[in-house]
């Protein structure tokens, strides 16, 4: 069983940068893709980065280029996502994910395994 568990959100000012890291136990197939999505209040879950677990092919939605970095450590333990130049309209709680498979469309749906959130909030 995949257990995954998000650290690193907190509050900071606009403009600011803070990295979000995953943790995942229970082993990843070698077709795993590793996301991360967040949910605004009133808001559906969307889609902000993902990672091809087996070759580090990167995955953005247009809201997160350039601003955002998805990685993984060497020893593939961790997931991270570096945010800079943070705006207001990125707060939101914040989940890692996980999928057996890689379908471009990054729907939540595809989506099995999820942690818990952390939550991001930016403001002045």
């Amino acid at each position: 069983q995949v257990q995954l568990v998000e650290s690193g959100g907190g509050l900071v000012q606009p403009g600011g940068s803070l990295m979000l890291s995953c943790a995942h136990s229970g082993g990843l197939p070698s077709s795993a893709v590793m996301g991360w999505f967040r949910r605004a209040p009133e808001k559906e879950r969307e889609f902000v980065a993902a990672i091809r677990w087996s070759t580090g092919d990167t995955y953005y939605a247009d809201s997160a280029k350039g601003r955002f970095t998805i990685s993984r450590d060497s020893a593939k333990s961790f997931m991270y996502l570096q945010m800079n130049n943070l705006k207001p309209e990125d707060t939101a709680v914040y989940y890692c994910a996980m999928s057996g498979y890689l379908d471009e469309r990054f729907r939540p749906y595809d989506f099995h395994y999820w942690g818990q959130g952390t939550q991001v909030t930016v403001s002045s």
